[in-house]
């Protein structure tokens, strides 16, 4: 299951906070034990705080109402099946059962009583795609100024942002997107700022609600920025950060300040007297980074700096999970892997700036060389979201040219299990095994192939897309009417 230590932290401040009430609704009264040790008992009893001023009492404050669609248990039958967790399997057959994968195997794999069969012989089926690096809901497309919601550019440290915030579940890019496979994608603030905000993981489903879409128990991440953006931005207006340098104090100034945060916190948490600290968004998610509720997703280009921030990460305590662009990834390969870091990147994407200069197409299939290693390809853009399994085989034609001993199993790992882990969705999500969440996509062809399209799309078991039948095909307010689109929900002509 997905951990999510800060819930569990609020839960265990709770349960001290019951036990202290308990104690103190049985004492009797009396004369005082004059043996009893005093010294240790505050001298009053520390009422709660009232609401919104204790981050710890209410974790969650913004709670996934996230529920699969209908569905019916099914049985995959017939197809290439590409688990993301080993071998692909020959007239395979993939499970359905109450939304979650409950059998993989090959065609003696015995159907369930009462299973739909769904005949995919010719066809092959991988996991849902991910998408680690998306702006979209935050960035619609087609965008317009008035829905630009995804770079709060107004100070270098807006840790007190939440992406979920802006995120329009009407953006037709949801619907593009899971024609192309996509079943999961983490939504970022912009890169304008050395703490840019928190991401969020959603399930892309058709919702009216952010909420509606939000991963359940999926962990936060912390959008950071290293490199030209930050110190353009700011620079530009004469104030700090103007400068690499500029960016590194910076970040370690903030987390200095969490740092002292969270020691406040816990000493007026201990001692249960004086005056609480000052509730701080933005000190607030950084101290999650800091305790490990959080993760950090850092847009970073250069290999150099890649290197400072994992040393930041040292001085302070806390773990990098993905840098993102990571156009030279390929030079610290080894780096990232000895400490556990993935890299999400493009394959074919250079040039647009000073540190996208040195990237080459085999980036992605250096990185996932080494052991231990975690090579993600993602899309920062609403068109190649579309296309997730045809960048992975770009980078997989690279990698062979480059005389790498790589695999489509290798390659489709890029963006399933790999960008899984990622985001911390890994144990939910990302292959085909057993009790993990039934996000399936049944394409027409090899997915390596330019000429595939996914055909069938199930998140959680439940027909999602469908390219032969209207009915599963959805369409947001802004696409009715639109030339060659349907004119009525549902999809009547």
């Amino acid at each position: 299951m997905i951990s999510h230590r800060m819930r569990g932290r609020g839960l265990a401040l709770a349960g001290c906070a019951l036990a202290a009430m308990t104690l103190s609704a049985c004492a009797t009264t009396g004369a005082a034990d004059p043996g009893a040790d005093t010294a240790s008992t505050p001298t009053s009893e520390r009422a709660a705080l009232p609401r919104g001023l204790d981050g710890a009492a209410n974790p969650d404050p913004f709670p996934s109402t996230y529920q699969a669609m209908p569905r019916r248990d099914a049985a995959i039958v017939g197809a290439t099946v590409f688990t993301a967790a080993g071998d692909r399997i020959e007239n395979g057959v993939v499970i359905m059962t109450d939304g979650r994968v409950a059998a993989v195997g090959g065609a003696d794999t015995p159907v369930p009583q009462g299973h739909q069969v769904i005949d995919a012989r010719g066809r092959f089926v991988t996991p849902g795609l991910i998408d680690v690096h998306s702006h979209l809901g935050v960035y619609p497309s087609p965008g317009v100024m008035g829905m630009s919601d995804g770079n709060e550019a107004t100070n270098p440290n807006t840790a007190y942002v939440w992406s979920e915030h802006s995120i329009w579940p009407q953006d037709p890019g949801f619907n593009a997107a899971r024609a192309g496979g996509v079943t999961t994608l983490t939504i970022l603030p912009g890169s304008a700022n050395l703490f840019g905000g928190r991401s969020v993981t959603v399930r892309n489903v058709p919702s009216v609600t952010m909420q509606g879409m939000k991963f359940p128990g999926a962990p936060y991440g912390l959008k950071m920025a290293c490199g030209e953006n930050p110190s353009r931005v700011y620079g530009s207006r004469n104030q700090s950060p103007a400068t690499g340098m500029g960016n590194v104090a910076g970040y370690r100034t903030g987390f200095i300040e969490a740092r002292n945060y969270a020691r406040r916190w816990d000493n007026w948490r201990e001692s249960g007297t004086g005056e609480p600290p000052n509730r701080d968004l933005r000190l607030e998610t950084l101290a999650g980074v800091l305790d490990g509720s959080i993760s950090v997703q850092n847009h970073c280009y250069r290999a150099d700096e890649m290197a400072v921030m994992l040393d930041i990460a040292e001085e302070f305590g806390f773990s990098i999970r993905t840098f993102h662009h990571a156009t030279e990834a390929y030079k610290v390969a080894d780096l990232l892997a000895e400490n556990g870091v993935c890299a999400a990147m493009w394959t074919g994407w250079w040039g647009f700036k000073m540190e996208a200069l040195d990237a080459i197409e085999e980036n992605v299939a250096f990185v996932d060389a080494p052991a231990n290693s975690c090579a993600v390809i993602h899309s920062d853009d609403d068109t190649l979201i579309q296309r997730l399994n045809q960048e992975a085989a770009a980078a997989l034609s690279a990698g062979r040219r480059a005389g790498l001993d790589l695999s489509e199993e290798d390659a489709l790992r890029w963006i399933t299990i790999n960008a899984a882990r990622a985001v911390g969705v890994e144990d939910e999500t990302g292959s085909l095994e057993p009790g993990k969440r039934a996000d399936v996509v049944i394409w027409d062809v090899n997915p390596f192939s330019v000429y595939a399209q996914a055909q069938q799309v199930f998140i959680d078991g439940a027909l999602t897309w469908d390219r032969t039948d209207p009915a599963y095909q959805p369409r947001t307010d802004f696409e009715l009417g639109q030339p060659g689109q349907p004119n009525t929900v549902g999809g009547a002509q």
